[in-house]
């Protein structure tokens, strides 16, 4: 089976009010669940803001270290899951039912390269 990226975008800024993610996490986590009884669940997180993110990369040999994302917008990746699942379709379905679970951010569906055992 293949395993698929489902990013979750969302804008910059602060989180919203206690009232509305709570009713948000209650879906992720009945989700999540699904996902895991299906076998199609892999791994999922959520991401601090942008602003906690350091960028390395090599130049002239040297390591070079900065402060903050590398590219910088008006969305960032929020969080992600990764799902196990027979084809493209079935991770659709998957992603859309994240995007309904989360009700107010895109969601964007990526294969990872290769095929994946188990």
């Amino acid at each position: 089976m293949k395993q698929y990226l489902l990013s979750v975008y969302q804008p910059d800024g602060g989180s919203p009010a206690p009232e509305v993610l709570e009713p948000i996490a209650r879906n992720l986590e009945t989700l999540e669940r699904e996902m895991r009884a299906a076998g199609a669940w892999v791994f999922s997180g959520g991401l601090h803001s942008p602003d906690t993110a350091t960028v390395v990369r090599v130049k002239d040999g040297d390591t070079l270290m900065t402060d903050g994302p590398y590219a910088e917008g008006k969305e960032h990746l929020g969080g992600f899951t990764v799902v196990r699942a027979p084809d493209l379709d079935a991770a659709l379905e998957w992603g859309r039912r994240l995007a309904l679970a989360i009700g107010l951010l895109p969601i964007e569906v990526r294969p990872f390269q290769g095929e994946v055992d188990g």
